[in-house]
């Protein structure tokens, strides 16, 4: 009898204590609409932390796990698209919790709907701006240390994020640039196949130079140019006949576009002192005005009387 009456007791206490425990767990927030009612309670809250570290343990397993062997550009770029797909799973995941827990989330399904409806019309360029990212990320059209030209501009790659892309320009300036252009725009990508870009300096000489003297002097100058590739090899072309001088043009091969206006610079230098030995002028732009007289000058006579 006494053992009986000892398990009923403890049978009462842990009633008790469970009972008590729901009663603490069902404390919260009760919202009913006609039929159907939405309870924010306390067990809910403990439910959904429960399921937000367990999922973020995972993803944080699964990113380790395909980052293991990536390169260093690769894992960024992985990272930025697992973000997005994070926050996606956190939302899927919350929706799941609710609904398990006995939650009818078609009222919450209904109003994130409209509310989806009114952030998209009114965030449309940030969506735009998110998918070009991806799609930057995925087809590698893009990468970190590409030279790329938009509006004019020409800037190095530095950083590629889910909504931006930063490049430094030729005079330390930062760019952020919006990942749609890259889907909407015409961007020039340098360095999009390989490092190596052919660059040109164009000069013209007078009328009567010896334009064999200055296809020699270009090929000289350009010869022992530092960070002008050997192969392949620079060559000079005879544009054009202009209207005040013969055009040429000195083609050459670097494998660093990004630094091309200095070098340029110093090879305009060592033309103008290398045309200067030779007496090679480079003309200014001449016109011959002709003036046609229709009717004869009249010249007038002024006579002072003395």
């Amino acid at each position: 009898m006494a053992q009986e009456e000892a398990e009923k007791i403890k049978e009462i206490i842990e009633n008790d204590i469970w009972g008590s425990i729901k009663e603490f767990l069902n404390l919260g927030f009760h919202y009913t609409s006609g039929d159907k009612s939405i309870d924010v309670t306390i067990g809910l809250l403990l439910l959904l932390t429960a399921a937000f570290v367990t999922t973020s343990f995972f993803l944080q397993w699964i990113r380790r796990f395909f980052t293991r062997k990536m390169e260093a550009d690769d894992k960024l770029k992985f990272i930025s698209i697992f973000k997005f797909i994070k926050y996606v799973v956190y939302i899927l995941v919350i929706l799941f919790t609710m609904s398990a827990a006995g939650i009818d989330i078609t009222i919450l399904i209904t109003a994130s709907a409209a509310l989806f409806v009114g952030l998209g019309l009114a965030l449309q360029e940030l969506f735009q701006d998110i998918i070009g990212g991806i799609f930057i990320i995925v087809d590698k059209s893009l990468r970190v240390g590409d030279i790329i030209e938009v509006n004019g501009r020409v800037g190095k790659v530095f950083e590629i994020k889910l909504r931006t892309t930063r490049a430094i320009t030729r005079d330390d300036k930062i760019i952020i640039i919006p990942n749609h252009h890259f889907i909407s725009e015409i961007v020039y990508n340098y360095t999009q196949n390989h490092r190596t870009t052919r660059e040109n300096v164009k000069v013209g000489v007078a009328y009567g130079s010896d334009v064999q003297l200055v296809t020699s002097i270009l090929e000289s100058v350009v010869k022992d140019q530092r960070g002008v590739l050997k192969s392949p090899k620079p060559f000079v072309l005879f544009e054009d006949f202009g209207d005040s001088a013969l055009l040429f043009s000195l083609n050459f091969y670097i494998s660093d576009s990004f630094s091309d206006p200095r070098l340029k610079s110093e090879l305009r230098y060592k033309i103008d002192a290398a045309f200067r030995k030779n007496n090679i002028t480079i003309p200014f732009p001449q016109r011959d005005v002709h003036i046609f007289q229709q009717t004869p000058f009249i010249h007038s006579n002024v006579q002072k009387d003395n």
